[in-house]
């Protein structure tokens, strides 16, 4: 291991909580003990399910029609048997197919679901990633909503089902933290519900009160920072809410919890989502994964829960709105200091939306693999902000690590202006400012490289496919809007790949602006 890649990985480990390389430790330990001791988990355990009273929750997006499955964009058929290990497509692909979302689709039928689940179950010994905690936390709600809604008890079914959140309680994602903590947390409390089982329940229940308070921020933002990760999360506790209001168990007693979390996680989606209904790909964000914000709001409004209004602070991120255009703007840090696995190094990013359609956008999330691609759209260059020397702000790297991060050193904000500095080039002596100034009709952003030595700075705008800049002097033009660039020392115009999706990629333009010490940018709309 080369110095450098030493200092990567004491950077990364140095931000772990305790728990987490506790666990990593312990469950790493405890797997070359099993495999010694030729250990294995029960494929099932006598147990006895209960029917849930539910109101409809969301739908998900139809992804099973005679067995051809399709996730992120790709579709197998299965024409003989379920490969439940398929890995053709990649680890996730894999993952989602052992969901079983697909349950929870509007034309998915009693039969044709009790098949699906009996298939895993019969290779239920063959299965690999699919018995992993999160895949397994997941499912376990699926099968559960499944069950219920179709008045099934089937013991066979119920004994798996017990069975495999035997497996969870034992890998409980302690090393892992972040949403998958939460979702076993979710997971955990319908299965005690649905065995009346108070061992799951207690576990439950601690994971519950404790993350809830941790990963919601008081602005109700999810502290992942991923608007698509804040559906999902919203969404859970939607269900949560509904499990509790209509199964009389414990006395309710995690409801008002529940409640006053969904209501201001209500608030921040509602406050962040632009008026045409899309979520800002901030972050690892796709859009055709999470519910829509539309169908969370339908959802919560079926459940009596408001939604709070709120203001943004400490998910770092603000929104400039008025009857031209809506800009959000990242002044935050990279986030949280402990998982930043979903975070991008994209301090000072901002998209922008002309009269209800996108304009300026993220580059976005096209793949999860450990690949080129990747790498890519977690970098700097893919943001709508500045590079120095070639150098991301922060060090992302190996698919979900963060090492030398970004952090904020400066904030100051009034109504139409807000000012930050971070230290993400502070290893080269330099500090990097961004001025964002908003009128009526246009907008001003100004960046200056302060320290010591000449240093080149790059800034980035990425425009939403199909439009395609010109420049004309120290102009781009597009459409009927100009940005007006000072102090530059070259503009060029170059191709990139705008990824809304999963594995989907389409051809768009960015312009490349180079500078030294200082730029503005005028943007009139």
């Amino acid at each position: 291991m080369t110095l450098d890649n030493s200092w990567r990985l004491l950077n990364t480990v140095y931000n772990l909580k305790p728990k987490q390389v506790f666990f990593r430790l312990y469950y790493l330990t405890r797997k070359r003990w099993y495999g010694i001791c030729s250990y294995s988990y029960p494929q099932t355990i006598p147990s006895k399910g209960n029917r849930l009273i539910l109101t409809d929750s969301i739908s998900t997006l139809s992804s099973y029609e005679n067995n051809k499955f399709t996730f992120l964009n790709f579709s197998a058929i299965f024409k003989e048997s379920i490969d439940w290990n398929y890995l053709s497509y990649g680890k996730l692909w894999t993952y989602n197919l052992t969901y079983f979302d697909y349950l929870q689709q509007k034309d998915m039928t009693q039969e044709i679901g009790l098949i699906l689940i009996n298939d895993f179950i019969d290779k239920f010994t063959s299965v690999t990633d699919g018995l992993m905690p999160f895949p397994i936390s997941l499912r376990g709600i699926n099968w559960i909503k499944f069950l219920s809604n179709h008045n099934i008890i089937d013991p066979k079914v119920n004994d798996s089902l017990y069975a495999q959140y035997y497996i969870l309680m034992d890998n409980v994602e302690y090393h892992i933290l972040g949403n998958h903590l939460l979702e076993n947390g979710f997971s955990l409390l319908f299965a005690a519900y649905y065995f009346q089982d108070e061992e799951f329940y207690i576990k439950a229940k601690k994971i519950l009160r404790e993350e809830l308070e941790e990963q919601i921020l008081q602005d109700g933002a999810h502290f992942e920072l991923s608007p698509m990760y804040h559906q999902i999360m919203l969404l859970r506790v939607l269900d949560c809410i509904n499990l509790i209001q209509n199964n009389n168990w414990k006395n309710q007693e995690l409801l008002k919890l529940l409640i006053s979390k969904a209501e201001i996680m209500l608030g921040w989606l509602n406050t962040i989502v632009y008026e045409n209904g899309d979520i800002p790909l901030l972050n690892d964000s796709a859009n055709k994964i999470a519910p829509t914000s539309e169908d969370l709001n339908d959802y919560a409004f079926r459940l009596k829960v408001k939604t709070r209004k709120i203001k943004f602070s400490s998910s770092g991120y603000r929104k400039i709105k008025n009857h031209n255009y809506e800009m959000i703007i990242d002044v935050g840090n990279i986030g949280p200091d402990y998982i930043p696995g979903h975070a991008h190094s994209d301090t000072f990013n901002f998209i922008l939306y002309i009269d209800g359609n996108p304009f300026i956008v993220d580059t976005g999330l096209s793949t999860y693999e450990t690949n080129t691609r990747r790498t890519l759209e977690r970098s700097t260059a893919s943001h709508n902000t500045v590079v120095i020397d070639n150098t991301d702000q922060s060090e992302v790297w190996g698919g979900f690590r963060v090492a030398r991060r970004a952090k904020i050193i400066h904030l100051k904000e009034s109504e139409n202006y807000i000012e930050a500095t971070h230290n993400g080039y502070k290893q080269m002596g330099v500090w990097h400012t961004r001025k964002f100034t908003t009128y009526e009709d246009s907008i001003v952003i100004e960046d200056s490289i302060d320290g010591s030595g000449k240093h080149q700075g790059i800034a980035y705008l990425h425009f939403y496919p199909g439009l395609l800049p010109k420049i004309k002097d120290n102009k781009i033009i597009i459409l009927d809007t100009e940005i007006t660039i000072s102090n530059v020392e070259s503009l060029k115009i170059e191709a990139y790949e705008y990824a809304p999706e999963f594995n989907k990629l389409i051809d768009a333009f960015k312009v490349k602006i180079i500078f030294s010490d200082n730029l503005k940018m005028e943007i009139k709309i």
